[in-house]
């Protein structure tokens, strides 16, 4: 089977869990309900070959609802196609269903995920912040989130204030010198 042949049969074996089809520059993106998700992965798997879980991604659709979309970049080594599978999720249920016993990449994708934007994963072995600390209140991606962060009360973890975006690390100083020039990681040492 070829790849475009296993894509063509992945939209017509899920049927009506597919809740829409979309292809873009040579890349098939298949809608799915959140419920179905377990039961779609695990046929990815099992019967089409998607043997490995690139990445788990999330957007945030801020004033839209749906608020969420979790989105899964799933590719086969055998055929050598690729496949993402995207779901929605809202603000007032923001749980999804592990798939860390399918594709045990995903643990960390999902603990990430929850670190970040505050989504749940149902049933995940260790569902625990992974960049951030435990009882950090606020969660850094959505976009509600100001970029020079908010203020915390964990003086002996991280900043209890708000840090300034002048001349951070990824803010260039204005000048009329080049990109090159005014980008800090660019700068040799000073002699």
């Amino acid at each position: 089977m070829t790849g475009p042949q296993l894509l063509n049969s992945l939209g017509k074996l899920l049927g009506d869990r597919i809740l829409g089809k979309t292809e873009f520059r040579g890349e098939t993106t298949f809608e799915i309900a959140r419920e179905n998700l377990r039961e779609v992965a695990r046929f990815c798997l099992d019967d089409l070959a998607f043997d490995y879980l690139l990445d788990i991604s999330t957007v945030d659709n801020f004033g839209e609802d749906p608020r969420f979309e979790v989105v899964y970049e799933l590719y086969s080594m055998t055929l050598a196609v690729h496949v993402r599978l995207k779901m929605r999720v809202t603000e007032e249920d923001p749980t999804v269903d592990t798939v860390s016993d399918i594709w045990r990449t995903a643990e960390w994708h999902e603990r990430e995920i929850y670190d970040m934007m505050g989504l749940r994963f149902n049933n995940h072995p260790d569902l625990r912040r992974i960049l951030m600390w435990e009882g950090y209140p606020y969660f850094p991606l959505r976009k509600e989130f100001p970029l020079q962060g908010l203020p915390s009360d964990m003086p002996d973890v991280a900043f209890t204030a708000a840090a300034p975006l002048e001349g951070g690390p990824f803010v260039t100083l204005p000048s009329t010198a080049t990109t090159k020039d005014r980008e800090p990681r660019a700068r040799g040492p000073e002699l």
